[in-house]
Order: C-alpha cells, then sequence, then structure tokens
C-alpha cells in the first residue's frame, strides 16, 4: 500500500512525462544531481550532488537535507504561509503537511517538488469529562461584521499566495459593499481597531493611509488569523452574502 506520492520538478524526465513517484511506508527516495546515487535526478547545477532523501512514514513523511550549505523550506500551500525550515545536514524532519512542497534553492531558481501524504485523521465527536467547559483562546463570531472585515484581510493569503500584500481599507470597503451596503473606511478601521483590542493585540504603526502594507495592526492580525485557524478558506463564504457567489480578490489598490 502507498502512501506518500512526490511530484518531481520540471527539470525532471519525470515530471515532463506526467510522473509521480509512490513510496509505502518505510521506502525512502533520494534525490539530487548526480544520476548513480539518486533515485530521483535532478538535472540542475544549482543542485546538490546528493541534495536530500524523503521517507515514508505512514500518514506523514521525514525528510533529510544531506546539502552542506543550503536550507529547504517545506510549505504548505493549503496554509497561508505556513512552513518549516529544514537546516544543512538535517536529518529525519517530520512533516506533518497532507500537501506539501519542497523548495530547494538553486543558483538563482527555486525549485519545487510536490509531496502528498495521505488524508489525516481526525478525533470527532469525542466528548470530555462532565464539568466547565474550557474558554476558547480566541471567542470570535463569524456572523458579526468584525469577523467579514477579518476575513476580507485574510482572503488574498488564503487563495494561495502566502506573500500577497493585504488589501488597504479601501479594497476592504469595495469588497465588502455587496454584503455591507453602509461600508465605508472609518466603519472598516473602527473594526481593525476593535479586532485588534478583542484579539488582544497591541496597534502596530499603522495609518489610514492607501496603498499596500506588509507590517503594522493589519498584518498582525492576519498573520494571528491565520496561525491559529480563527480564519479558514471555507470561512470565505461570510464574503458572499446571501444569494451571492464569493468574489475574487480586488487585484490593486481601488481609485478614489
Amino acid at each position: 500500500m502507498y502512501s506518500i506520492i512526490v511530484v518531481p520538478p520540471p527539470t525532471t524526465e519525470d515530471e515532463r512525462t506526467g510522473g509521480q513517484l509512490r513510496l509505502a511506508p518505510g521506502d525512502h527516495l533520494s534525490f539530487g544531481r548526480s544520476a548513480p546515487d539518486n533515485d530521483l535526478v535532478i538535472g540542475h547545477d544549482g543542485v546538490s550532488r546528493r541534495a536530500g532523501r524523503i521517507t515514508a512514514h505512514g500518514a506523514f513523511w521525514i525528510l533529510s537535507n544531506l546539502s552542506a550549505r543550503q536550507t529547504y523550506v517545506v510549505e504548505n500551500p493549503e496554509g497561508a504561509g505556513e512552513h518549516i525550515k529544514v537546516g544543512p545536514g538535517r536529518l529525519d524532519a517530520p512533516v506533518p503537511f497532507e500537501f506539501s512542497r519542497i523548495v530547494l534553492p538553486a543558483a538563482g531558481d527555486l525549485l519545487a517538488v510536490e509531496v502528498w501524504a495521505p488524508r489525516h485523521d481526525y478525533l470527532h465527536g469525542a466528548g470530555g469529562p462532565d464539568g466547565e467547559p474550557t474558554v476558547p483562546a480566541f471567542s470570535v463570531d463569524r456572523a458579526k461584521r468584525y469577523f467579514a472585515v477579518l476575513a476580507a484581510l485574510c482572503e488574498p493569503r488564503l487563495r494561495g499566495d502566502p506573500h500577497a500584500p493585504l488589501p488597504t481599507v479601501d479594497q476592504v470597503v469595495e469588497r465588502l459593499r455587496p454584503l455591507w451596503p453602509a461600508a465605508s473606511r472609518t466603519s472598516v478601521q473602527w473594526n481593525i481597531d476593535y479586532l485588534a483590542v478583542k484579539l488582544r493585540l497591541k496597534p502596530g504603526p499603522d495609518t489610514a493611509e492607501s496603498g499596500p502594507r506588509l507590517n503594522g495592526k493589519k498584518e498582525s492580525l492576519v498573520s494571528l488569523a491565520l496561525r491559529f485557524d480563527l480564519v479558514r478558506e471555507d470561512d470565505l463564504v461570510v464574503l458572499a452574502g446571501p444569494g451571492r457567489t464569493v468574489l475574487p480578490a480586488a487585484p490593486g489598490p481601488v481609485e478614489r
């Protein structure tokens, strides 16, 4: 029974022909530039001769970085920027993602090896011991307008670009106007300030100026929301409104 599927980067013959490499639990897959030493040969001068090794372990897999100098990044494409770093010489680093992308820096290029693990199992419907319920770490009401504002801020990164600039206040206003006709810069900014207090964040050096910003209050809110799954991709339905379909994020600043 196979548990791990590896999709090679486009520099390999396996990927060009649509090939996939399947590993059963306990199987190893070595990769690198040198043909005699590796199961997967990546023909790029910037890749080490013996670059790394993937080992399947049932519902997860481990990565060994056999490079002497390069740090590899394992991204979760479904995790809005979630990633782990595997430093040079690091052996047997466990990777917890169902879908992963190993990013190999190679002489100015970034080569991606995709790895698919089995769907993870989760505990469902199990009740805890009797007594007072546990107080949630972050209490958010998905029916409130502040949550729609938070979802609009998180939307670009939830839709696949973990490094996308955050929407401006003007863009959030336009994004929410179909379901909140009275939305304005003042009301959206008030909800951002409210979220910063509600989620116990210290206000950052943010301003009301237009233009994407990668620091400040909005960045802190989005970082917290995505790290702790306060907003998931499924939550973007709140941006659709009754009887509407979810619209794509605005591509650029809204003209005044």
